[in-house]
């Protein structure tokens, strides 16, 4: 997965608040969004997302970005 393909699943997991609905609509594994969400976070050094096992939403960090 390509640094733009990393932005499109983050704006994705952004938009379904999901890893799993964004993963869907991308036809890729809940796993590939993951790790493409975190590798751009790394590159970013910044983190993007509040991950919880039942939640996700935006940092503030994350909103910014998406706009």
């Amino acid at each position: 997965m390509d640094r733009l393909d990393e932005v499109r699943v983050f704006v994705a997991v952004a938009d379904a608040l999901s890893f799993a609905g964004a993963a869907r609509r991308l036809g890729i594994s809940p796993a590939q969004a993951s790790k493409a969400v975190a590798r751009l976070e790394d590159r970013l050094r910044a983190r993007l997302l509040n991950r919880t096992t039942r939640d996700v939403s935006l940092t503030d960090t994350g909103r910014a970005y998406l706009e």
